[in-house]
């Protein structure tokens, strides 16, 4: 099914998301050695979803096509991520910078075959 791949890709960048950003409001004044490793720890989980993700991706899309899903759902969950999470305001640039990965996703599916 090609909805799994992205499903699992958008878990994925959660835990990614929160592996990168995540320890700026929830471990500022930890030691970074101890965040580093608490980073990794996350990202564990990310590889979990992402690496079955883009294995089962690759059946239904094409590399270029996976990297372009990837970027999109990354905008997405990164735009919930600094809104809900961290309470920082999007300002007009990202919608900006959406209307160009949409742009990208456009040309990269334009030309996919009839099933």
């Amino acid at each position: 099914m090609r909805l799994t791949p992205i499903i699992l890709l958008v878990f994925s960048n959660i835990f990614m998301t929160y592996a990168w950003y995540g320890h700026l409001k929830d471990f500022r004044a930890k030691p970074l050695l101890l965040v580093i490793l608490l980073s990794w720890g996350v990202a564990f989980f990310e590889y979990c979803l992402q690496v079955p993700a883009n294995r089962m991706g690759s059946l239904f899309f094409s590399l270029p096509q996976l990297k372009v899903i990837q970027e999109i759902l990354t905008m997405l969950v990164f735009a919930g991520f600094c809104f809900f999470y961290m309470r920082e305001k999007l300002s007009w640039d990202y919608l900006w910078a959406s209307f160009c990965l949409a742009g990208a996703a456009f040309f990269m599916f334009r030309h996919l075959p009839n099933s």
